[in-house]
């Protein structure tokens, strides 16, 4: 059967958080240091790099990642929801500074990777702090405010919702990301940003494939992020698992990565404005989304074993995948341990956006009647 709104909506959310804690504790290595530390590859839930010493080894001290807990991507990405549920319509920038600002600084959440209740901003990353130092403490025009960040995936790993609420409406979930994100990013995380949305909405449409999302992706990305995505596309096309695929991958990806070759020691051009260059995260999420044919375990275990920034190449991936299967579509024993683990209700914001998403169509449909009304009134006497 066809996935609903709401299915498609639940499974996307979840596939999330799940690929999101499946690729946190191995984030930052690669697909062979991940072989050498696991004995093989991810094929499930695994706890942290370090073991039971977590707390105090580098580089990744003072989070627990591992164990099903959910990283920044998922707390952001809920913090977002949770600002649609105040505005109850489309976000632009200045939503993020009137709403998301104080939910990061004033609200004190369960942290699964530091296992105790705090503010999102102590978890946040130095990307995301600087949405606060930018907006609350520098009073920045909030549709400028991404100007000067480091240039990563940071606003992309949260549009989701974004995708979610213009729900088979790429062309809007477009718009209305790079408008959100220009409050956080600039250059081509902003447009990561929009492209990513763009795919989610696109995931959502009925009879939706992995195809007709990286076409849909492709009509809308600009410069590098489109060149890198089409890059990503054509080496997929050539595999069918992900294990043969991972080098490729990355080979394609690699001349608009502007980390470089090692990871954690970014290289001295890296994460600045360009137009010839992309995020990695998007185009292999995508990529790996071809490979597994749209399937959700296939699809997030490729991204994870990928390596580098995988948790939020899973997150990307596991996004898509469960728009288009649904909440089925993601391993329920995954989803539970990952909601147990990180103390999550995995469900309740996804019941809380779809009912967003409800609204915002009527306010649109409204909104279009209204213009066309006007507008025939206004070509009347051309008649």
């Amino acid at each position: 059967m066809t996935p609903t709104l709401d299915d498609r909506i639940t499974g996307s959310l979840i596939g999330a958080a799940v690929g999101d804690a499946l690729g946190g504790p191995v984030e930052g290595y690669t697909p062979e240091q991940i072989v050498e530390r696991h004995g093989g590859r991810i094929t499930g839930i695994v706890g942290p790099w370090h073991g039971a010493s977590w707390r105090t080894a580098r580089p990744i001290a003072p989070y627990h990642k591992g164990d099903g807990h959910v990283t920044d991507d998922t707390l952001m990405t809920h913090a977002l929801i949770r600002v649609y549920e105040k505005v109850r319509d489309h976000l632009d920038a200045y939503a993020v500074a009137d709403h998301l600002v104080p939910e990061l600084i004033g609200k004190p959440v369960w942290i699964p990777e530091l296992e105790a209740e705090a503010l999102p901003l102590q978890r946040i990353f130095l990307a995301e702090k600087w949405i606060v130092t930018r907006l609350h403490y520098g009073h920045a025009d909030p549709r400028e405010a991404g100007h000067g960040n480091i240039v990563n995936c940071g606003a992309a790993m949260y549009m989701a919702p974004v995708g979610l609420v213009n729900a088979a409406n790429p062309e809007g979930a477009y718009a209305e990301a790079l408008d959100v994100a220009g409050a956080h990013q600039s250059s081509y995380g902003r447009e990561a940003a929009g492209v990513f949305a763009a795919a989610v909405a696109a995931a959502c449409a009925p009879g939706a494939t992995p195809e007709s999302v990286v076409r849909a992706a492709l009509s809308l990305a600009k410069d590098g992020t489109r060149s890198a995505i089409e890059a990503v596309v054509e080496v997929a096309a050539h595999h069918r698992d992900f294990e043969s695929a991972l080098a490729p991958l990355r080979e394609a990806v690699a001349p608009f990565d502007t980390v470089g070759p090692d990871y954690r020691a970014p290289s001295l051009g890296a994460r600045r404005p360009s137009r010839l260059h992309a995020i990695e995260e998007l185009p292999v999420a995508l990529g790996m989304l071809l490979i597994g044919e749209g399937d959700y375990r296939h699809t997030v275990l490729g991204s994870v074993n990928y390596g580098r920034d995988c948790d939020s190449i899973a997150t990307m991936s596991g996004v898509i995948a469960g728009a288009l299967g649904g909440e089925d579509a993601v391993p329920a024993d995954w989803s539970k341990r990952v909601a147990e683990a990180s103390r999550l209700d995995l469900h309740a914001p996804a019941e809380a956006l779809a009912s967003v998403a409800r609204e915002v169509f009527a306010r649109d449909a409204a909104r279009r009647r209204a213009h066309e009304s006007a507008y025939a009134a206004l070509t009347s006497a051309d008649r």
